[in-house]
């Protein structure tokens, strides 16, 4: 096989993608908006949902006994809690953004972050 050599041009390009990159991974992580609504969903249908300012716990029960506990706390949620065998629910890390989640696919459960506007904008007046 013969010795491939970088050129200063690939570099530069090498150089331009991997900046091109970070700039838009930036702009999506820090410019998305922050949510204000926290709804739970169970089996595909909403079962809960809360403002993400006030702290609250709320326990997800499902045939008489409690399966998930879901924690918010500081405008971020978590689960406290699972009696799911693998947990990842539990070691997901908090959500605070619009359009982040947490599920639990054994439970069924998706625990998810919404931009709900409360204003009237002037297209619907």
């Amino acid at each position: 096989m013969k010795n491939l050599k970088l050129k200063k041009g690939d570099i530069i390009i090498a150089v331009c993608v991997l900046v091109a990159a970070a700039l838009i991974f930036c702009a999506v992580y820090f410019l998305s908006p922050e949510g204000n609504t926290v709804k739970i969903e169970v089996d595909s249908k909403t079962l809960a949902s809360f403002p993400l300012d006030e702290n609250r716990t709320y326990n997800i029960e499902k045939n008489g006994k409690t399966t998930n506990t879901v924690v918010i706390k500081d405008k971020k949620v978590s689960v406290s809690s699972a009696d799911c065998p693998d947990k990842i629910c539990v070691k997901h890390k908090e959500i605070s953004k619009s359009g982040e989640s947490i599920i639990c696919l054994p439970n069924r459960v998706v625990v998810s972050i919404e931009n709900e506007e409360t204003e009237v904008d002037g297209v619907a007046r």
